[in-house]
């Protein structure tokens, strides 16, 4: 089926979907209201590219038509800088098209919740941990996103064991999905006397944060507990227990098991804040423990695992003496290492993306 026939089809369901935003029973039902009004969006994203493309497709059809039937010889050098200008137009813009009718990852509009681990390593791997921390903290300032700290344990010497922050912005799990997995450094540690690069490594897991009405929890049965926020002595020391930490037991849908949840939140000062952010943690972890099944059903089709949120791969290897960063999934090197430390991670973003967008067309057959 030709490309532009595809997007035909879809004008249909764009006037469909907005005559049902404006319903007021679907209003009613926000969780449907939602859906549909992202899926109206998403629509209408699609048909003005198309629109885009055919407009380029006529304008060089025209062009054409001067440039081999006008006998005036400026018209046709007119002509002929515009077929110029437009004929390496079509491909990209057809390109576009054809991965904006892929069928998009209802998740990638999503906030997240992420959690970096030092892994192997001991002292080194927490080090780590903590420069991982500072490398994201650089990018969502250069993306105009916004983080907050849940929780963190610091390690003995720096940098942290664990820890887990929430991330705002535009389609952040989209673009964040793609950091899951684990993260091998190799450098001389401060601590080394003898200068001899060691390997360490951290964890990344990123978590699409789940809405309320995406996970059913029983309030219930969450056994809350209350204890005062650390601190480091004197005026910092949180002198009312504003610490919050819940259990809950669930049972996995996919597995028929039963386990307990664990989550602690100090983010803020205040109790009742600490409570509902604790909950939205644990509607996050609950979601994406459901969504496991369908996370490992998408790895076993395609060949990439570019975004398959396996947190158990090696992804990624910073060497420090060579100035390099490789990512594995796509074998993909680059000598910049101090940029990227610096928040300057988007390129391999992009190339990821590059990858499994055209082993999802590959899929698609589009």
């Amino acid at each position: 089926m030709n490309i532009l026939d595809k997007i035909d089809g879809l004008q249909a369901k764009f006037h469909e979907v907005g005559l049902l935003i404006t319903d007021p029973a679907v209003i009613a039902d926000q969780a449907r209201y939602i859906r549909l009004n992202k899926e109206y969006h998403d629509l209408e994203r699609v048909l003005q590219s198309a629109e885009q493309y055919r407009k380029t497709l006529a304008n060089l059809e025209d062009a054409k038509q001067v440039y081999y039937n006008e006998q005036e010889p400026e018209l046709r050098e007119m002509a002929k800088a515009e077929i110029d200008e437009l004929e390496p137009l079509i491909p990209k813009l057809e390109e576009e098209v054809r991965i904006m009718l892929l069928p998009q990852d209802k998740e990638d509009s999503k906030n997240v919740v992420m959690e970096i681990r030092g892994g192997t390593g001991g002292d080194e791997a927490s080090l780590f941990a903590g420069d991982l921390f500072r490398m994201y903290t650089k990018y969502f300032e250069l993306k105009g996103w916004k983080y907050t700290v849940s929780s963190f344990s610091e390690g003995a010497v720096g940098g942290y064991k664990e820890i887990i922050f929430n991330v705002t912005g535009t389609d952040v799990y989209g673009t964040l999905k793609y950091e899951s997995g684990v993260h091998r450094v190799q450098r001389v540690p401060a601590t080394e006397t003898q200068g001899r690069v060691h390997t360490s490594a951290a964890t990344v897991a990123v978590l699409p944060e789940a809405d309320e009405f995406e996970v059913e929890i029983n309030e219930g049965e969450i056994k809350w507990e209350t204890f005062r926020s650390g601190g480091a002595g004197g005026q910092n020391v949180n002198k009312v227990e504003s610490g919050v930490r819940l259990r809950y037991m669930w049972k996995n849908p996919n597995t028929g098991t039963v386990e307990e949840i664990l989550i602690e939140c100090t983010e803020t000062r205040d109790q009742p804040k600490n409570k509902e952010r604790a909950l939205s943690r644990l509607r996050t972890q609950i979601y994406d423990k459901e969504h496991q099944k369908y996370i490992d059903d998408i790895a076993r089709r395609r060949k990439t695992m570019v975004s398959t949120g396996d947190r158990s791969a090696k992804i990624r290897t910073y060497n420090y003496p060579q100035g390099r960063i490789t990512d594995h999934r796509i074998g993909y090197t680059i000598y910049n290492l101090q940029a990227f430390m610096d928040g300057e991670i988007q390129g391999v973003i992009d190339q990821l993306q590059i990858a499994e967008n055209a082993e999802r067309l590959k899929e698609a057959d589009l």
